[in-house]
Protein backbone atom coordinates (compact mmCIF):
# COMPACT_ATOMS: atom_id res chain seq x y z
CA UNK A 1 0.00 0.00 0.00
CA UNK A 2 1.36 3.44 -0.94
CA UNK A 3 1.67 6.33 1.54
CA UNK A 4 -1.15 8.10 -0.32
CA UNK A 5 -3.45 5.07 -0.01
CA UNK A 6 -2.57 4.71 3.65
CA UNK A 7 -3.43 8.32 4.40
CA UNK A 8 -6.67 8.00 2.48
CA UNK A 9 -7.64 4.92 4.51
CA UNK A 10 -6.81 6.71 7.76
CA UNK A 11 -8.91 9.70 6.68
CA UNK A 12 -11.84 7.36 5.98
CA UNK A 13 -11.44 5.79 9.43
CA UNK A 14 -11.19 9.20 11.12
CA UNK A 15 -14.23 10.41 9.22
CA UNK A 16 -16.30 7.39 10.24
CA UNK A 17 -15.31 7.55 13.90
CA UNK A 18 -15.81 11.28 14.29
CA UNK A 19 -19.10 11.25 12.39
CA UNK A 20 -20.36 8.47 14.64
CA UNK A 21 -19.39 10.37 17.77
CA UNK A 22 -21.11 13.54 16.56
CA UNK A 23 -24.32 11.83 15.46
CA UNK A 24 -24.50 9.76 18.66
CA UNK A 25 -23.91 12.77 20.90
CA UNK A 26 -20.41 12.15 22.23
CA UNK A 27 -19.75 15.67 20.96
CA UNK A 28 -22.57 18.18 21.31
CA UNK A 29 -23.35 21.31 19.25
CA UNK A 30 -20.80 24.02 19.84
CA UNK A 31 -18.06 21.74 21.16
CA UNK A 32 -14.62 22.77 19.97
CA UNK A 33 -12.85 20.02 18.06
CA UNK A 34 -9.23 20.48 19.08
CA UNK A 35 -6.78 18.73 16.81
CA UNK A 36 -4.59 17.57 19.72
CA UNK A 37 -7.58 16.01 21.50
CA UNK A 38 -8.85 14.35 18.32
CA UNK A 39 -5.45 12.88 17.55
CA UNK A 40 -5.25 11.42 21.05
CA UNK A 41 -8.85 10.13 21.04
CA UNK A 42 -8.62 8.34 17.70
CA UNK A 43 -4.86 7.76 17.53
CA UNK A 44 -4.80 9.20 14.01
CA UNK A 45 -2.46 11.88 12.69
CA UNK A 46 -3.28 15.50 11.94
CA UNK A 47 -3.38 15.13 8.15
CA UNK A 48 -6.09 12.46 8.00
CA UNK A 49 -8.01 14.22 10.81
CA UNK A 50 -8.06 17.49 8.85
CA UNK A 51 -9.35 15.66 5.78
CA UNK A 52 -12.07 14.02 7.88
CA UNK A 53 -13.04 17.39 9.37
CA UNK A 54 -13.24 18.95 5.91
CA UNK A 55 -15.62 16.22 4.78
CA UNK A 56 -17.80 16.78 7.83
CA UNK A 57 -17.82 20.53 7.15
CA UNK A 58 -19.17 19.74 3.68
CA UNK A 59 -21.88 17.61 5.33
CA UNK A 60 -22.70 20.46 7.77
CA UNK A 61 -21.94 18.42 10.85
CA UNK A 62 -18.88 20.57 11.59
CA UNK A 63 -18.22 24.28 11.14
CA UNK A 64 -14.84 25.82 10.31
CA UNK A 65 -14.04 29.21 11.83
CA UNK A 66 -11.24 31.33 10.44
CA UNK A 67 -8.26 31.23 12.81
CA UNK A 68 -10.42 29.45 15.42
CA UNK A 69 -10.48 25.86 14.20
CA UNK A 70 -13.45 23.54 14.08
CA UNK A 71 -16.63 23.17 16.11
CA UNK A 72 -19.57 20.78 16.10
CA UNK A 73 -22.30 22.39 14.02
CA UNK A 74 -25.34 23.81 15.82
CA UNK A 75 -28.72 22.09 15.87
CA UNK A 76 -32.03 23.88 15.58
CA UNK A 77 -35.74 23.17 15.66
CA UNK A 78 -36.02 24.87 12.27
CA UNK A 79 -33.46 22.52 10.71
CA UNK A 80 -35.04 19.52 12.44
CA UNK A 81 -38.47 20.28 10.98
CA UNK A 82 -37.09 21.05 7.54
CA UNK A 83 -35.05 17.83 7.33
CA UNK A 84 -37.85 15.65 8.64
CA UNK A 85 -40.47 17.25 6.39
CA UNK A 86 -38.30 16.77 3.30
CA UNK A 87 -37.41 13.23 4.34
CA UNK A 88 -41.03 12.32 5.07
CA UNK A 89 -42.20 13.66 1.72
CA UNK A 90 -39.53 11.68 -0.11
CA UNK A 91 -40.17 8.48 1.86
CA UNK A 92 -43.92 8.82 1.29
CA UNK A 93 -43.45 9.24 -2.46
CA UNK A 94 -41.09 6.26 -2.59
CA UNK A 95 -43.59 4.18 -0.63
CA UNK A 96 -46.41 5.09 -3.02
CA UNK A 97 -44.27 3.98 -5.96
CA UNK A 98 -43.26 0.79 -4.15
CA UNK A 99 -46.87 -0.21 -3.56
CA UNK A 100 -47.71 0.51 -7.19
CA UNK A 101 -44.66 -1.26 -8.62
CA UNK A 102 -43.79 -3.91 -6.04
CA UNK A 103 -44.10 -7.57 -6.98
CA UNK A 104 -44.46 -10.73 -4.89
CA UNK A 105 -40.73 -10.75 -4.16
CA UNK A 106 -41.02 -7.22 -2.75
CA UNK A 107 -44.00 -8.23 -0.61
CA UNK A 108 -42.07 -11.22 0.74
CA UNK A 109 -39.11 -9.00 1.61
CA UNK A 110 -41.30 -6.52 3.48
CA UNK A 111 -43.04 -9.30 5.42
CA UNK A 112 -39.74 -11.00 6.31
CA UNK A 113 -38.07 -7.79 7.50
CA UNK A 114 -41.14 -6.81 9.53
CA UNK A 115 -41.13 -10.24 11.18
CA UNK A 116 -37.43 -9.98 12.03
CA UNK A 117 -37.94 -6.53 13.54
CA UNK A 118 -40.93 -7.68 15.59
CA UNK A 119 -38.76 -10.32 17.27
CA UNK A 120 -36.90 -7.59 19.19
CA UNK A 121 -39.07 -7.58 22.31
CA UNK A 122 -36.61 -6.20 24.84
CA UNK A 123 -33.77 -3.71 24.60
CA UNK A 124 -31.41 -3.68 27.57
CA UNK A 125 -28.82 -1.10 26.58
CA UNK A 126 -28.02 1.66 24.10
CA UNK A 127 -25.55 -0.62 22.37
CA UNK A 128 -28.15 -3.35 21.90
CA UNK A 129 -30.72 -0.86 20.66
CA UNK A 130 -28.33 0.68 18.16
CA UNK A 131 -26.86 -2.64 17.10
CA UNK A 132 -30.00 -4.72 16.89
CA UNK A 133 -33.31 -2.85 16.91
CA UNK A 134 -32.19 0.07 14.79
CA UNK A 135 -30.37 -2.05 12.22
CA UNK A 136 -33.52 -4.16 11.80
CA UNK A 137 -35.68 -1.04 11.75
CA UNK A 138 -33.62 0.47 8.96
CA UNK A 139 -33.69 -2.84 7.07
CA UNK A 140 -37.49 -2.90 7.31
CA UNK A 141 -37.87 0.58 5.85
CA UNK A 142 -35.28 -0.15 3.15
CA UNK A 143 -37.19 -3.31 2.17
CA UNK A 144 -40.24 -1.12 1.63
CA UNK A 145 -38.35 1.53 -0.33
CA UNK A 146 -36.66 -0.95 -2.68
CA UNK A 147 -39.98 -1.60 -4.35
CA UNK A 148 -39.92 1.87 -5.92
CA UNK A 149 -37.55 0.59 -8.61
CA UNK A 150 -35.44 3.77 -8.77
CA UNK A 151 -31.75 3.70 -7.84
CA UNK A 152 -31.60 7.51 -7.84
CA UNK A 153 -34.51 7.85 -5.44
CA UNK A 154 -32.83 5.33 -3.14
CA UNK A 155 -29.63 7.41 -3.26
CA UNK A 156 -31.57 10.54 -2.31
CA UNK A 157 -33.29 8.60 0.45
CA UNK A 158 -29.93 7.59 1.93
CA UNK A 159 -28.72 11.20 1.81
CA UNK A 160 -31.80 12.37 3.73
CA UNK A 161 -31.37 9.61 6.29
CA UNK A 162 -27.78 10.69 6.90
CA UNK A 163 -28.84 14.32 7.32
CA UNK A 164 -31.49 13.31 9.86
CA UNK A 165 -29.29 10.92 11.83
CA UNK A 166 -28.04 13.37 14.47
CA UNK A 167 -31.62 14.34 15.31
CA UNK A 168 -32.87 10.79 14.92
CA UNK A 169 -30.40 9.51 17.51
CA UNK A 170 -32.05 11.73 20.13
CA UNK A 171 -35.39 10.09 19.38
CA UNK A 172 -33.95 6.57 19.41
CA UNK A 173 -32.26 6.92 22.78
CA UNK A 174 -35.38 8.45 24.30
CA UNK A 175 -38.04 6.07 23.01
CA UNK A 176 -36.69 2.57 22.43
CA UNK A 177 -35.85 1.47 25.95
CA UNK A 178 -39.10 0.03 27.26
CA UNK A 179 -41.31 -2.92 26.35
CA UNK A 180 -44.24 -0.51 26.01
CA UNK A 181 -42.38 1.68 23.53
CA UNK A 182 -41.34 -1.34 21.48
CA UNK A 183 -44.92 -2.62 21.42
CA UNK A 184 -46.14 0.77 20.20
CA UNK A 185 -43.65 0.66 17.34
CA UNK A 186 -44.59 -2.95 16.52
CA UNK A 187 -48.23 -1.92 16.28
CA UNK A 188 -47.37 0.99 13.98
CA UNK A 189 -45.36 -1.30 11.75
CA UNK A 190 -48.10 -3.96 11.66
CA UNK A 191 -50.61 -1.35 10.51
CA UNK A 192 -48.17 -0.06 7.92
CA UNK A 193 -47.53 -3.53 6.50
CA UNK A 194 -51.28 -4.19 6.26
CA UNK A 195 -51.75 -1.05 4.18
CA UNK A 196 -48.73 -1.81 2.00
CA UNK A 197 -50.03 -5.27 1.18
CA UNK A 198 -53.56 -3.97 0.54
CA UNK A 199 -52.32 -2.23 -2.60
CA UNK A 200 -53.76 1.16 -1.57
CA UNK A 201 -50.81 3.33 -2.63
CA UNK A 202 -52.48 6.63 -1.69
CA UNK A 203 -53.21 5.49 1.85
CA UNK A 204 -49.73 3.98 2.12
CA UNK A 205 -48.19 7.32 1.13
CA UNK A 206 -50.23 9.18 3.73
CA UNK A 207 -49.48 6.68 6.48
CA UNK A 208 -45.76 6.67 5.75
CA UNK A 209 -45.62 10.48 5.85
CA UNK A 210 -47.29 10.50 9.26
CA UNK A 211 -45.07 7.67 10.49
CA UNK A 212 -41.93 9.56 9.48
CA UNK A 213 -43.09 12.82 11.10
CA UNK A 214 -44.06 11.25 14.44
CA UNK A 215 -40.63 11.77 16.08
CA UNK A 216 -40.51 15.56 15.48
CA UNK A 217 -42.40 16.70 18.62
CA UNK A 218 -40.41 14.24 20.75
CA UNK A 219 -37.07 15.41 19.35
CA UNK A 220 -38.09 19.06 19.74
CA UNK A 221 -38.85 18.50 23.42
CA UNK A 222 -35.57 16.67 23.99
CA UNK A 223 -33.61 19.47 22.32
CA UNK A 224 -35.32 22.11 24.44
CA UNK A 225 -34.80 20.14 27.65
CA UNK A 226 -31.10 19.62 26.94
CA UNK A 227 -30.49 23.16 25.80
CA UNK A 228 -29.53 22.06 22.30
CA UNK A 229 -31.52 24.93 20.75
CA UNK A 230 -29.48 27.71 22.31
CA UNK A 231 -28.52 30.39 19.87
CA UNK A 232 -31.66 30.08 17.73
Amino acid sequence: MSDKEGKSNLADIAYGLLKRDITEGAFIPGDKLLMSALRERYEIGAGPMREALSRLVAERLVTAESQKGFRVAPMSIEELKDIYFARAQLEAMITELAVARGDESWEAGVIASAHTLSKVTEVHSAEEMLGLWDSRHKAFHLAIAKGCGSAKLLELRLTMLEQAERYRQLWLRQTVFSAAALETKRDEHRQLVDVLLSGDSTKARRMMFEHMMNPVPIISEIMATRGLTRGE
